[in-house]
């Protein structure tokens, strides 16, 4: 696709490229298999000699075509899907990490990739710190050892809604020579492209926004080709020196700036095969054609929700960084000039016990664990999403106790506004 395109046609041309004749919609690949006429050819596809398709764990045409336009997105060069955003986040690190090595993380990050990445991983023998977001260049460096294989942050942290400066972690990731992987999902590439930025890969649960219609859950990875894995070669030694599981190959030197997602590809998708069916790709292919005018109207819709609440007597404070007075309101205009998204957290002066009293008198806007599709939702993510984790724990990824996280859908605003008044009379 050409990069002249606009995100706009992107999200709509990007991926399938029918010849004459050919389904003008994406089809739906749905085998596990693909022939051949001959035993060498498909011996050539097993040694990574040659392209091609042989079995849907490693690739599919309808998963690879939706790959693409998320790909062309976000400006990289290389992509894969996965079943769902924490395999994608579990890929990203696996990929260039191994026993005994160390990751830095900002610290604001969703429940289910602190866990990955504090205890699960931990059990692997990868070590993760935690930094603050905000923390200065002084301590983040500080968080660096010889063993440090990769950084990761969220652009906009679930559900506490930090925006990273991309910028600052980049400098320090680059300078220590390791890759900055940045999670993108609530941005999405319309509002925030990170590789513009200095990040080097992005990941996503295209379960939220880009599917948007909470139908099927699945995670995407990009590489943006950008990083030097030859420069750090003793740091990555997954990727510059032979791979015995395919008779000695070099990923960057067969595959140069291609190297990351191919490895990622021919062998964690190989081995723990969490691929996402052609099924959910053909309908987050569906999602991502209507993701523009899906993300303006979620961050419209936002911005005179988090206006309402503001001014509620009712409401003890709100954090959405489209508001002046936010703290990142300033990082948000540098990295997403065009708004955020469409989620905002807020608390009750009532606390904890008020929260639920509004939640549960919600008609329109539902509780679930889901977050950023068209439909209007809430959670209180102390006593669901981040229920696992300690006071402490909570207090660094930035989940106050009566924190509400409310997904803002793209129903009429004037009905969603409608929905939070009556349900904020019985607190």
């Amino acid at each position: 696709m050409s990069n002249n395109y606009r995100p706009e046609t992107k999200c709509i041309q990007s991926g399938w490229k029918p010849k004459n004749g050919e389904a003008r919609v994406l089809p739906i690949y749905q085998s596990t298999t693909f022939k051949y006429e001959s035993s060498e050819q498909m011996g050539r596809l097993f040694d990574l000699e040659e392209a091609g398709y042989f079995y849907t764990r490693l690739q599919n045409p309808t998963n690879d075509a939706v790959a693409a336009k998320i790909c062309d997105l976000e400006g990289g060069v290389a992509a894969m899907l996965t079943s769902s955003g924490q395999a994608a986040n579990f890929y990203a690190i696996m990929n260039i990490a191994e026993a005994g090595d160390h990751i830095v993380c900002a610290s604001a990050l969703y429940g289910g990739t602190y866990n990955l990445y504090a205890h699960t991983l931990k059990k692997m023998g990868i070590e993760a710190t935690f930094v603050d977001p905000d923390a200065g260049e002084e301590e983040l460096h500080a968080a660096f050892r010889e063993n440090t294989k990769a950084v990761f942050g969220e652009t906009i942290s679930n559900p506490s809604l930090v925006v990273l400066d991309i910028e600052k972690f980049a400098k320090a990731a680059h300078a220590h020579q390791v890759p900055l992987i940045v999670d993108n999902t609530f941005a999405t590439p319309v509002n925030c492209r990170p590789f513009e930025w200095g990040a080097d890969i992005v990941t996503h649960s295209t379960t939220k926004y880009m599917d948007g219609h909470a139908t099927c859950v699945g995670g995407c990875i990009v590489d943006s080709g950008n990083f030097d894995w030859d420069a750090a070669k003793e740091k990555f030694p997954g990727l510059t020196t032979p791979d015995e599981t395919y008779h000695g190959v070099i990923y960057t030197e067969r595959f140069g700036k291609l190297a990351y997602i191919q490895k990622a590809t021919a062998q964690l998708m190989r081995d723990l095969g969490s691929i996402q069916s052609p099924q959910n790709a053909f309908l987050l292919n569906i999602g991502l054609e209507t993701l523009c005018l899906r993300v303006e109207r979620h961050c419209e819709n936002a911005q005179k929700v988090a206006e309402y609440l503001e001014n509620h007597e009712k409401v003890a404070w709100v954090n959405y960084a489209g508001l002046e007075g936010n703290k990142y309101h300033e990082l948000a205009k540098k990295y997403m000039p065009n708004g955020t998204c469409g989620v905002i957290s807020f608390g009750l002066k009532a606390g904890r016990d008020g929260a639920v009293a509004m939640m549960d008198h919600l008609q329109m806007a539902a509780i679930v664990t889901h977050v950023a599709d068209a439909r209007t939702s809430v959670l209180h993510p102390a006593s669901h999403t981040h229920r696992q984790m300690n006071e402490q724990e909570l207090l660094e990824a930035g989940v106050q106790p009566d924190l509400i996280r409310l997904s803002v859908g793209i129903e009429h605003v004037e009905d969603i506004i409608a929905d939070l008044e009556q349900a904020l009379a019985y607190v």
